[in-house]
């Protein structure tokens, strides 16, 4: 089964426009992330779309951050890429009059719906500048010290 790694990436493209200090092009963020300009695009307008980065046309321009990284968290992020599914499992359905999958399905729901509870609890609890901090705490720790960002 395919993993959804879309969170994962925006938030590596974010992170790699956080250490920029303009506009960086769909192009550069494209490179980065070994995808397709079309690809970023089309991301990024729905991180617009919920105030997450702006955009500028024309020459020197692309995207920025639209806020302090501060203020946004892997929860902004995860529902502004259309909440996806947070898990991998779900239930059988193939008899749904039978009473054990009834019960079994019950039981899952309830174990499911908590751990994406808790999981989305934990999401608005970290923010871009937490995934900052850290990832500038990487570079210092590095045996040959800070350098340019590895785009990997």
């Amino acid at each position: 089964m395919k993993r959804d790694s879309r969170l994962s990436g925006v938030l590596h493209v974010l992170l790699h426009m956080a250490e920029q200090d303009g506009p960086v092009t769909s192009e550069v963020l494209a490179k980065a992330m070994d995808t397709h300009p079309v690809v970023v695009r089309r991301v990024m307008a729905g991180l617009r779309e919920q105030g997450l980065v702006r955009s500028e046309k024309g020459h020197g321009g692309g995207w920025t951050i639209a806020r302090p990284l501060d203020g946004i968290t892997l929860r902004d992020i995860y529902g502004a890429l259309g909440g996806p599914s947070l898990l991998a499992m779900g239930h059988r359905t193939e008899a749904p009059g039978c009473l054990v999958e009834q019960a079994v399905n019950a039981a899952l729901g309830r174990a499911f719906h908590d751990a994406e509870a808790l999981l989305l609890a934990r999401f608005g609890e970290v923010t871009l500048a937490m995934l900052s901090a850290d990832f500038h705490a990487r570079m210092t720790a590095r045996p040959q010290g800070p350098k340019e960002i590895d785009h990997g």
